[in-house]
């Protein structure tokens, strides 16, 4: 049996209940996630922990997910972004991104476990 290090996922969403829930489902499945509550959360944390992927909800107060993502993978350029969002504003906030060379790919909220975790295997 090989001891493989976990894959680092971070976890952001300004609903704490979400972001501790998909990292609760995350840890069950295998993975090394933590949760974060804001974008400026979400950049510090991803400094220190230095995930693979970060799975980040759009529509945040301080910073958008989008924003936060630009920064994180300025810093992590090989970091893997998968952003979720509920709310029809975030085509414009994500057609701005592709504009200036962004691209993310994008699940529609909310989203089963189940999807989520085939997702990440996919």
């Amino acid at each position: 049996m090989t001891d493989r290090p976990k894959p680092r996922v971070l976890v952001v969403d300004d609903e704490r209940v979400i972001a501790d829930t998909l990292a609760t489902i995350l840890n069950q499945a295998g993975y090394d996630a933590s949760a974060a509550y804001s974008g400026i959360a979400a950049v510090e944390r991803a400094k220190s922990v230095k995930p693979s992927l970060v799975i980040s909800d759009v529509v945040m107060p301080d910073m958008n997910g989008i924003e936060a993502a630009i920064k994180i993978r300025a810093a992590l350029p090989s970091c893997k972004i998968l952003l979720f969002s509920g709310q029809a504003s975030t085509a414009d906030l994500l057609e701005e991104a592709r504009q200036q060379g962004h691209e993310f790919e994008i699940l529609a909220k909310p989203i089963h476990p189940q999807d989520l975790l085939a997702k990440l295997k996919g």
